[in-house]
């Protein structure tokens, strides 16, 4: 998937303190690497995410996403799933770290972005607006430093490493 800096999908709403647990269920890190979107969200609300969800969805959720252990295969398998970018008032660091990492794009935003289920919306990474499509309401987010949108836009930081040492 190459990186682009609007990201347009359909809504999955989650709570606060959505745990890698709830992301990859630890009975699955015994599953190979080409195998972990059949897992993601399995431990959470909605088990069966991995068969609705449709590349470019995006996750919005509360306070606190991607907490507990440091497992990134949880952003993993979000992103080989087709999750688009995950939206949250507050990321655990390391989730937030390991998403970045793996190019799955993460914006805070501080305000309650009032979405159904289904509904589409649009977020561009660099201004960090979002948009709600049907209203054509907008909320704004945390802005991104420009190091993480260069990783991002790498494809990640392996690749952004790969693409530096290219240049030297």
């Amino acid at each position: 998937m190459s990186w682009k800096s609007k990201i347009h999908g359909r809504v999955w709403n989650l709570g606060s303190n959505i745990d890698t647990d709830q992301i990859f269920p630890g009975y699955a890190m015994a599953a190979p690497a080409d195998k972990f979107k059949e897992y993601a969200l399995a431990g959470s609300e909605i088990p069966d995410f991995a068969r609705k969800v449709q590349a470019g969805d995006v996750i919005v959720a509360g306070e606190n996403f991607g907490c507990g252990s440091s497992r990134e295969q949880a952003p993993v398998a979000l992103k080989e799933a087709g999750v688009g970018l995950v939206i949250a008032k507050s990321f655990a660091r390391i989730f937030r770290r390991n998403a970045i990492n793996i190019g799955l794009p993460v914006l805070v935003c501080d305000m309650e972005l009032q979405v159904e289920n289904g509904q589409e919306i649009e977020a561009d990474l660099v201004s960090a607006e979002v948009t709600i499509c049907a209203s054509g309401g907008k909320i704004s987010g945390t802005i991104l430093a420009s190091s993480v949108l260069e990783t991002l836009e790498a494809g990640g930081l392996i690749a952004k490493v790969r693409n530096q040492l290219k240049i030297l």
